[in-house]
């Protein structure tokens, strides 16, 4: 069983851990429990640490795999259901809550051949502010062949609870308008830079500009074809049924401030996702796990 390395690191105001084992390195800040970045040694890395990336106390990063939680994207184009949850009058921040809170490290421990890293946040009493629900986040990553991210939701309150989520993970590619997506072929997706039209996915999916979508009814596995690098990035998921597939182009990245101009060509979002109605509703004491598993192989 290889021995892991665990390093405590700064980044600019973020607490970091920079997480080694067998080939494998991982990058994770407490706040928001954020995966940075991901590579396995002698390959390109999977996942994306974007160069221009602000690692400031209370922004969120714009790299990695943020968790969105409790809702995802534009609270008001979520179901009417999770939006009654939130109890506030004013704007809601985009992407829910959670991305700029500070994690508990619960522990990094070997499990057989793997390492287990435990993360969680620990419900504020009434919940937060403007969401007063007592649901706890906790968020579990596995380190073996592969990346295995689990985001489990536990309703500890005494009603009901209605929310959208998604690990909205930044893969990184060697120029996306060389790259395709797999097992995408026949399925419905919501065009969202069309007013939101339903439209049908034929044969895989290519990228020659901005692209925002929210597929619906996705397989279990998708991958992400890199003829340049040679490699296909394989994603298995779990506790989902819609995935939001989204890349900036051009004009879009250049409006951001925390984003090289040319930053779109090296990364594709594949976003695994609870949204529009493949939202979970709680019980109360009920769980639900929503998970990716990443890994990369040869052409």
């Amino acid at each position: 069983m290889p021995t892991p390395h665990v390093e405590t690191v700064k980044l600019d105001e973020l607490n970091c851990w920079r997480i080694r084992h067998g080939e494998a390195e991982l990058l994770v800040a407490q706040q928001g429990a954020h995966i940075l970045s991901y590579q396995v040694a002698g390959q390109p890395p999977l996942i994306w640490l974007n160069d221009e990336a602000a690692f400031k106390s209370g922004k969120s990063i714009r790299a990695g795999v943020p968790v969105c939680w409790p809702w995802f994207g534009n609270l008001a184009r979520n179901p009417l259901s999770v939006q009654a949850m939130r109890q506030s009058s004013e704007p809601a921040p985009a992407h829910g809550l959670v991305r700029a809170s500070e994690w508990e490290l619960q522990g990094i421990e070997s499990d057989g051949d793997s390492l287990l890293i435990r993360l969680r946040l620990p419900c504020p009493t009434g919940g937060f502010t403007d969401w007063p629900h007592q649901v706890e986040p906790s968020l579990s990553i596995r380190l073996d062949e592969q990346l295995h991210i689990s985001l489990t939701s536990h309703n500890l309150g005494t009603e009901s609870v209605s929310i959208s989520q998604a690990l909205h993970s930044y893969f990184a590619v060697s120029d996306v308008r060389q790259v395709q997506v797999e097992g995408l072929d026949g399925l419905n997706y919501i065009e969202t830079l069309e007013d939101w039209t339903t439209q049908v996915q034929n044969g895989a999916l290519h990228f020659s500009g901005e692209t925002d979508r929210i597929y619906l009814n996705v397989p279990a596995q998708l991958e992400i074809v890199d003829p340049e690098w040679q490699r296909r990035i394989q994603l298995r998921s779990e506790g989902s049924r819609t995935a939001v597939i989204w890349n900036p182009w051009i004009d879009r990245a250049a409006q951001f401030g925390d984003m090289a101009d040319d930053g779109w060509q090296r990364m594709l979002c594949i976003e695994t996702a609870n949204v529009m109605d493949d939202i979970v509703t709680l019980a109360p004491g009920a769980r639900h796990t929503l998970s990716v598993s990443i890994s990369g192989a040869p052409l």
